[in-house]
């Protein structure tokens, strides 16, 4: 497993959430690790783009949009849920992340049913609050460095044979004109 570097985050925002499809998340927990490939994910944080957290100002909340690429930008949303964004952007760009909806699980599977309290394997990791919990993702990763070989990071993973499937994010009612929700089928 080769970590991804910071380089592959400095990139369009757009280019990083469709490379991130086939990449393998991996998780330390204790001595035990748990991981998945990636297989939905959408993109965020252009100055143009109202969907994104970033496209007021820059807050507590969402400071790490604006900061150093590769690094994790995890929010508390609904008063209940975490969800898990990578930021990515290239120099043209104050600001962008890249959500993380969902993976495939891989390793570690018993641990995610644990933390999700369930044994459904088909809906175990199929949404962004889903997959957190899953991996125990929450405030205490937010500015984590995903290109160390730490407790949380994002490897090379498996060679998407399929097409990408682009379309309007979930659960968003402004800039839906924006296929930036991209998934695959593992």
């Amino acid at each position: 497993m080769i970590i991804l570097p910071r380089s592959f985050y400095s990139q369009d925002t757009v280019t990083v959430a469709k490379s991130l499809l086939g990449k393998r998340i991996v998780r330390k927990i204790d001595k035990q690790e748990i991981s998945g490939i990636i297989s939905e994910t959408e993109a965020y944080g252009y100055k143009d783009d109202p969907a994104s957290h970033a496209f007021r100002k820059i807050t507590e909340r969402n400071k790490a949009m604006f900061g150093e690429v590769g690094k994790a930008y995890v929010y508390f949303t609904y008063g209940m849920h975490y969800c898990f964004n990578v930021v990515a952007k290239n120099s043209k760009f104050d600001a962008g992340a890249v959500l993380i909806r969902a993976i495939v699980p891989e390793k570690g599977i018993e641990i995610m049913q644990k933390n999700r309290e369930t044994d459904n394997i088909k809906n175990l990791v199929n949404g962004p609050a889903k997959l957190t919990q899953a991996l125990s993702i929450d405030k205490e990763h937010y500015g984590v460095d995903l290109t160390n070989d730490s407790e949380l990071f994002i490897t090379d993973g498996i060679k998407i044979q399929e097409k990408i499937i682009a379309s309007p994010r979930v659960g968003i009612k402004v800039a839906t004109e924006k296929l930036w929700n991209f998934k695959i089928s593992i």
